[in-house]
């Protein structure tokens, strides 16, 4: 989700967590679909001072959340080092795999991806879409794909 997190930036800056989350949202678990919807809130703790925001700690809202911790890691361990010039960075070539394995995962595979209504009833028509052409892989109830679970050995 990390290098994706951001895609958004390039449509509207104001909400493109939520455009991220969005498009990813079928491909990743629930508690990842809200840190990328939220990241934007809780990465302005970094800056609201220095761009003058007229509130300060505007994250503090969703404490009490259960992902309210997930995100602030997210944003402080992922997010914010991505604004130093200097972070080493690998190259995109190596993420691909790892992109790959998202997008062939079944949609809306997560067992809680059914809680929410939107996500029940695209659950429920998502047998009328093709699939034709779609990378596919064999995955776990995690998401993760069988074979990655196989060499863990769990």
């Amino acid at each position: 989700c990390a290098l994706l997190h951001d895609l958004g930036e390039v449509m509207t800056p104001i909400n493109h967590g939520e455009i991220a989350a969005s498009l990813l949202r079928p491909y990743i678990s629930p508690r990842n679909y809200w840190i990328l919807a939220h990241h934007e809130i809780f990465q302005a703790y970094y800056y609201q001072d220095a761009a003058q925001l007229p509130r300060r700690d505007t994250r503090e809202q969703f404490r009490g959340h259960p992902h309210f911790e997930a995100c602030v890691a997210f944003c402080e361990k992922w997010d914010q080092t991505s604004f130093d010039p200097d972070y080493d960075s690998l190259p995109l070539s190596f993420f691909e795999p790892m992109v790959r394995r998202i997008f062939a995962r079944k949609p809306y595979w997560h067992p809680d991806h059914g809680q929410d209504a939107m996500n029940a009833a695209k659950i429920e028509i998502a047998g009328g879409y093709p699939t034709e052409g779609r990378t596919s892989v064999e995955t776990s109830d995690d998401g993760e794909p069988a074979e990655k679970r196989a060499r863990q050995g769990s």
